[in-house]
């Protein structure tokens, strides 16, 4: 996971936030045992509130991983809503919010492969763990946040999938597709 975030997410700049933390050791990573999913949901509970009662000048965020469970992405999507309502029960929302990333990760209305899905595909099944206040203080020093997602499509699609597979941060391309063919990306979404 270190390896994605450090080639991928920093050395891409998807998120331009992400080196602050990584650099000041303040990305808690998880790696969970869970093999189902209301097992993932205890875990995510016991993460939620230690980020809460955390200190943010030692721990910002967490990178919840779970290697063993949700493989398939539409029931990782499905599983989304638990999280999001495991936030709501334990009266965190505005302070802290989810994130999400999986290996298959794909955006509503993109084929597969399309490339740009990468910007949210990670090694493993993975919630990210966020601080609101930390999102709003990137978002002031950030003069275009909102351009970020459009930046990162760009990215990507100036990337391709020999860029990505290039990376190695072992995220979505199996090992067939890891050295595309000449000219497989004509098959990605041409509306962007």
């Amino acid at each position: 996971m270190r390896t994605w975030l450090e080639r991928a997410v920093i050395g891409l700049n998807l998120c331009p936030f992400a080196k602050s933390v990584h650099v000041k050791g303040q990305v808690h990573y998880v790696v969970s045992l869970a093999t189902e999913p209301h097992a993932l949901r205890e875990e995510l509970v016991r993460e939620l509130t230690a980020l809460h009662a955390a200190d943010p000048e030692l721990r910002d965020t967490t990178l919840l991983m779970a290697p063993l469970c949700l493989q398939d992405f539409l029931d990782f999507n499905d599983f989304l809503a638990e999280a999001d309502a495991a936030l709501d029960e334990l009266g965190l929302e505005g302070d802290l919010q989810i994130a999400s990333f999986h290996p298959q990760f794909q955006f509503a209305g993109t084929a597969p492969d399309d490339i740009t899905n990468y910007t949210n595909r990670a090694p493993y099944p993975t919630l990210h763990l966020l601080r609101e206040a930390s999102i709003d203080r990137a978002v002031q020093a950030f003069p275009e946040a909102e351009m970020i997602f459009e930046k990162n499509m760009q990215t990507l699609e100036q990337l391709g999938h020999a860029g990505w597979a290039a990376l190695k941060v072992g995220a979505g391309l199996p090992e067939s597709e890891s050295t595309p063919a000449s000219g497989a990306d004509k098959g990605k979404d041409a509306t962007r």
